[in-house]
């Protein structure tokens, strides 16, 4: 027999961010005690609005399986003497378990007899097991933020107001923070009202009545198909922002989309700043005409049924009115602010305790900036943009503007730096030199960008190392992981020229030669060197790559991003070749032999086989034919055709011979063969079936 399960925790209105999670982590600790507890269960459905977290548990049984379980212990001859009576180790062993000497069994592993005890176990009535197992589970739930409340001990993420808890038809009675559990749970808080809920199986509908909707996925069709409808019939585009739209959803218990208007006047703004107002403000969806220019409307998501919308309407066009005209204030403003004093004003801006100032910043972005640029032989007038890229790409941050929405930083340096007369490319560099600003995020475009960029962030990158500040677990406050990544894209796709070790040299050597660095050099570059493996991993695993080809590269130089990305997705290609084994077998032989060598020396006067003259000379063919190859994939085609002058070699050279002489010679040769093999991969890491 089975009967399902519900619980629901009704609270004041919980912050949207918080939502998902928390009614996972509900989920989650039910359905790991049920299984842990060896009590079968169906499907697990778990619901959510901003005043309650609810799962139900489907088909959960009444009663926990028996257990029977053996818990092994001292081997047999530590458990009897030699005349077979009980020692004290496995009396104390049968103590322990609960059970009796006479109990124990005697079971063979690996050709060793233990002694077992069989623990039985009788299933208990799951009613009786649910209320304190519930109550447990509900006060130890975690959150980002916690709230007390009246004199209560208990931390919640918001006060708890009803406890709706049933086992089939039955009341699970529970009482937290003075509230017991009951059959009742409570409708839209303005609309709706008390409900009494009999079973599980007429939570969903039984609220929906009193204006509820539990189903987060049911609340977002309905709002998207609300919006649907109503640009359809206004002939509008409205952009869905994936992230708005989640939040939206978990401010509302019954949505209702309406739209307002606001002023043409207001669209004199940068769309971008309008954007970011209605959603960062209002949670507002802005609407487009079908050429995709903004348009004097918004629409929102009212938690409501639609009585008096034209109401609600003129009420956030007002509320709105007043957030676009603080924007245009700021940004007219901020017009008035000089590129050179608002770069003056970054002396007074901290950016972190122990670095310096952003002016401090600025100074050494300026001076990696200007090194790379040199290093990749750019012209004249690009390394003139770099630099002055370099020199303001921070001004934005004294901005009103800014300060308001950080999250507008680039851009409207990008916007400003543009009216005060900044050519092109120092303008979109101001922007570029922010992204990728996340994953998936597109990459500078510009050369002055991708430069500018990579000396931010690894500048960043360098200063936190330098004291201290590496990122454990799943802390990364400062977002060094994201910017790493950046970095390691933009050297894969844009500035393959420049390697990490001349990108950790020159950022390091910017804050030493300011006396910055709290730890020694090769300590930070260490710690450089492992946090960017990772992310070289990272990068090579969301290409598909595996595992094992990934740690066959990353044993040879990692510098160069291009091309051990390349070599890695070539062996890929070549790895699920029957034939591609043999040639690592081939290979590896090599560089698993030369292990033995001291030196990589060899004389071509001292061979006496055909065979070591013949995979001698396709070595030195090898390497002819490759010295100004890149291509990650013909190389590896070259190392491929050493395989039959190997295998000839192994089948008729005897390397390790008596005679020092000769058995250094070949040796030698072997060692260079791998030298070259492991610059390329290390083949041993590579596994095949």
């Amino acid at each position: 027999m089975s009967k399902d399960l519900l619980v629901e925790i009704g609270t004041e209105e919980i912050p949207a961010r918080f939502i998902s999670d928390a009614v996972n982590q509900l989920a989650t600790r039910l359905t790991d005690w049920l299984q842990e507890s060896k009590i079968t269960f169906a499907e697990v459905l778990t619901y959510s609005t901003p005043r309650r977290l609810a799962v139900i548990v489907k088909d959960v049984a009444e009663k926990q399986e028996d257990i029977v379980e053996e818990v092994r212990g001292p081997s047999l001859k530590i458990a009897k003497d030699e005349v077979g009576n009980w020692t004290k180790a496995a009396q104390g062993f049968a103590r322990g378990q609960g059970v009796s000497v006479e109990k124990l069994i005697v079971k063979e592993i690996k050709n060793v007899e233990y002694v077992f005890a069989i623990k039985e176990y009788q299933g208990q009535e799951v009613e009786q097991l649910l209320p304190s197992v519930i109550k447990g589970i509900i006060q130890s739930m975690t959150f980002p933020k916690n709230m007390r409340w009246g004199n209560q001990e208990l931390r919640f993420v918001r006060p708890i107001r009803w406890l709706l808890t049933l086992f089939g038809d039955k009341l699970i009675p529970i009482e937290i923070t003075d509230v017991k559990s009951d059959f009742k749970s409570y409708g839209h808080r303005f609309i709706g009202q008390t409900v009494t809920v009999p079973s599980a199986e007429q939570y969903k509908s039984l609220l929906k009545e009193q204006f509820v909707i539990v189903d987060p996925a049911e609340r977002k069709e309905l709002i998207l198909k609300q919006i649907n409808d109503l640009a359809a019939e206004k002939d509008w585009n409205v952009p869905i922002d994936e992230e708005l739209l989640e939040e939206v959803v978990n401010l509302v218990e019954y949505p209702t989309v309406l739209f307002g208007s606001f002023k043409e006047e207001f669209l004199d703004i940068p769309k971008e700043v309008l954007i970011t107002t209605m959603k960062e403000h209002q949670r507002y969806f802005p609407v487009e005409d079908k050429a995709g220019s903004l348009l004097p409307y918004f629409i929102t998501v009212r938690n409501g049924d639609r009585r008096s919308l034209e109401l609600v309407s003129k009420g956030n066009e007002k509320v709105l009115t007043a957030r676009l005209a603080d924007a245009r204030f700021f940004y007219l403003e901020d017009q008035k602010l000089e590129i050179s004093e608002a770069v003056s004003k970054l002396e007074n801006v901290v950016f972190q305790e122990g670095l310096g100032t952003i002016g401090d910043k600025v100074r050494r972005i300026t001076e990696v900036s200007s090194q790379l640029g040199n290093l990749l032989k750019l012209d004249e007038n690009t390394l003139k943009n770099i630099t002055r890229t370099s020199e303001i790409c921070k001004f934005d941050l004294v901005t009103n503007m800014v300060y308001e929405f950080p999250e507008l930083q680039g851009l409207m340096g990008e916007k400003y730096s543009r009216m005060h007369g900044e050519n092109e490319e120092v303008s979109k560099g101001i922007f570029e030199h922010y992204l990728p600003r996340f994953s998936g995020d597109s990459l500078p475009e510009t050369v002055v960008g991708q430069v500018v960029s990579i000396a931010d962030k690894m500048d960043n990158i360098v200063g936190s190392f330098s004291i201290g500040k590496i990122p454990t677990g799943s802390q990364d406050p400062l977002g060094l992981r994201r910017q790493a990544a950046g970095i390691v894209q933009i050297l894969l796709e844009k500035l393959n020229n420049i390697s990490l070790k001349q990108l950790f040299d020159l950022a390091i050597e910017a804050y030493e030669q300011r006396g910055l660095l709290k730890r020694s050099k090769n300590e930070i570059l260490l710690d450089l060197d492992d946090f960017f493996t990772l992310r070289l991993k990272n990068l090579m695993q969301e290409k598909g790559i595996r595992y094992d080809v990934i740690e066959a590269v990353l044993e040879t130089d990692k510098n160069d991003v291009k091309r051990l990305v390349d070599k890695a997705l070539s062996i890929s290609t070549e790895i699920d070749d029957p034939t591609f084994k043999n040639v690592v077998d081939s290979l590896t032989r090599v560089m698993n032999i030369a292990t033995k060598a001291e030196k990589s020396d060899t004389d071509p006067s001292q061979y006496v086989e055909d065979e070591e003259m013949n995979l001698y000379k396709a070595f030195e063919k090898l390497q002819q034919n490759t010295v100004n190859v890149v291509d990650a994939m013909e190389i590896l085609q070259q190392l491929k055709a050493l395989k039959e002058p190997i295998d000839a070699y192994f089948n008729k050279v005897m390397v390790m011979v008596d005679d020092d002489k000769l058995r250094s010679n070949r040796l030698g040769l072997l060692l260079s063969i791998s030298n070259y093999i492991r610059q390329y991969a290390d083949f041993n890491k590579l596994v095949f079936a």
